[in-house]
């Protein structure tokens, strides 16, 4: 729950409005200490590989072995995060962090870390992290109202990114003057305050009168409503390309500061804080962004300003420059990134909110996890120089993409509509009882067959993406106003779910495709058991026994909903 009404607003949509609201200010500055420590340790962990390996394969492995268990855990995380409670959930995962940061501290004093154990247990703080991100954003939308929701987004990223210009050069100083064992032992104290906020949010959860789904339905479910949503795949297929490509500059930045600039970790640590100040100013900037340009040519933007500022990257040998043009890379890489978050928290309804945001995880996760590893092996065969210098042009060719997968426009999130009652039963169901068989029956004008037929080619998407399955549209060609749909839904508690899943535009789809029946009756909607052959069990139940597996039934108008 946020802590001031939904109704009440806040003059113009600036990037500070969220903070005016207790829980998500305490949570957000607390997050902003947990980036600086997972930035400072990052220092330390990559600098500790160059000392232990010359290989740049080794190397670009620590920022894979902190990306890449987010590509493969986020949407368990994200339906984990739709299932519990969001605050819990984020405490476990941030205990999990806190457990390998501590370990990697207490082996590192004793002389114990070797390359790989140094990426397994970086592995583990970046498990912890993966699952955290899911229910840590998808929380974001219960403490500010929906109006400010881009803002807090944006805000989420400024804090990543304002410890990014701080942290890298505070990591540089620590790992100079103490060593990378100071640097992991501050990651894992800067992990406390996160703890702490968290605990004390009195989170308000609204219960569900329907039991929650077990895990490997919910990433299923997960997984079914992004594969139907045409614009959420849009966003997370740019976003993957992006990461793949972009990913150069983080996987690499150590290579550059060694071997292109010739300095030291205090050098690597102010090549970030330079990305990291750009990403800042960009971050400032998207609202504005937003204003001047539709979501394709923003991203157009983005993504051929980068291409020119890593090109610059891989051709100067002078820190000043190098460093200029990694503000410019950061800036229009937060840009991006933000859009596509955007893009995606607004695109979801809150019942697969987590789980939406998960699938962007692991987007732009996968996308630099798998991309650092594969710069590193350009590297290891070809150099820094001509590893950034391909990364550049194909950043500069990344729009082509916009030809056949343009940006859909970003609207206001949709809300979920409101509770439709349970339609009215007679036979004795159980949630299990299934695979339930609805078939709508609509009149439609022939003068309409196309229209209609259009339509109901997006309602199809929405019935699939909500839990149906095995969708069809059939026409009687005895009489051709007569339109049949037909759908499945694997249990009478998926039904039910599936009917109160819709959002209000969802709704409002369904509602058009009805307002094409013609004629005195109303549509006409028949439920049925699908009964394969032998499952019939002949012999009545027994009053008593029926009354415990039949779910709580209230009657409802037939054609008031599907």
């Amino acid at each position: 729950m946020t802590d001031a009404p939904r109704s009440q607003t806040f003059s113009g949509d600036g990037i500070t409005a969220p903070l005016r609201y207790p829980t998500f200010r305490r949570i957000w500055l607390a997050s902003l200490l947990s980036n600086l420590g997972i930035l400072i340790q990052g220092v330390g962990a990559a600098w500790s590989m160059t000392q232990m390996t010359s290989s740049a394969d080794k190397v670009a492995l620590v920022q894979t072995a902190l990306m890449l268990p987010i590509m493969l855990i986020s949407m368990p995380a994200g339906a984990i995060a739709d299932m519990h409670d969001r605050r819990v959930v984020a405490l476990v995962a941030l205990s999990i962090s806190l457990v390998g940061a501590t370990t990697l501290t207490a082996l590192d004093w004793l002389g114990l870390v070797q390359p790989n154990l140094l990426l397994t247990l970086c592995f583990v703080v970046g498990s912890g992290m993966a699952l955290m991100g899911p229910a840590w954003q998808s929380s974001v939308s219960e403490q500010v109202p929906s109006e400010t929701l881009p803002a807090a987004v944006a805000l989420n990223g400024i804090s990543y990114n304002i410890a990014r210009s701080f942290g890298p050069a505070i990591g540089g100083i620590v790992v100079a003057t103490a060593g990378a064992v100071a640097a992991f032992a501050l990651n894992a104290v800067l992990y406390l305050p996160l703890m702490v906020a968290l605990f004390t949010w009195k989170r308000e959860a609204e219960a569900s009168r329907l039991p929650r789904e077990r895990l490997s339905r919910a990433i299923v479910s997960g997984v079914r409503y992004i594969t139907n949503s045409p614009s959420i795949k849009i966003v997370l297929t740019r976003t993957m390309v992006t990461g793949l490509i972009g990913g150069s500059v983080s996987a690499l930045m150590p290579l550059v500061a060694r071997d292109l600039l010739h300095g030291g970790a205090q050098t690597y640590g102010i090549m970030l804080g330079a990305f990291g100040l750009g990403a800042v100013i960009g971050a400032l900037n998207i609202g504005e962004l937003r204003k001047r340009m539709s979501g394709e040519a923003a991203i157009r933007a983005c993504t051929l300003s980068m291409g020119g500022a890593i090109a610059a990257v891989a051709l100067s040998h002078q820190p000043v420059l190098t460093a200029a043009a990694l503000v410019v890379a950061g800036a229009v890489w937060m840009m991006a990134v933000a859009l596509f978050n955007i893009g995606v928290q607004l695109s979801a309804p809150r019942w697969v909110a987590g789980r939406s945001l998960a699938a962007y995880q692991a987007a732009i996760s996968g996308g630099i996890a798998i991309g650092s590893w594969l710069w590193g092996r350009l590297t290891d065969a070809a150099g820094v120089e001509t590893a950034l210098l391909v990364s550049a042009a194909l950043m500069l060719a990344s729009p082509l993409l916009g030809l056949w997968l343009r940006m859909p426009r970003i609207g206001a999130r949709g809300e979920q509509a409101e509770s439709l009652d349970d339609p009215e039963v007679r036979l004795a169901l159980t949630g299990r009882s299934g695979p339930l068989v609805v078939e709508i029956e609509y009149r439609v004008a022939q003068d309409n067959a196309r229209a209609f037929h259009n339509v109901m080619q997006d309602v199809q998407l929405s019935r699939q993406r909500n839990g149906a399955y095995g969708w069809s549209i059939a026409r009687d060609i005895a009489d051709p106003e007569l339109w049949t749909e037909r759908y499945h839904c694997p249990t009478w508690l998926d039904y039910l779910r599936q009917r109160n899943r819709s959002t209000q535009s969802e709704r409002a789809l369904h509602q058009q495709a009805i307002a094409f029946h013609i004629g005195p009756d109303p549509v006409r909607i028949r439920r049925m058991l699908e009964r394969p052959f032998g499952s019939v069990r002949w012999r009545e139940e027994t009053p008593d026994r029926a009354a415990n597996e039949v779910l709580p039934v209230v009657a409802s108008a037939a054609g008031s909903s599907t």
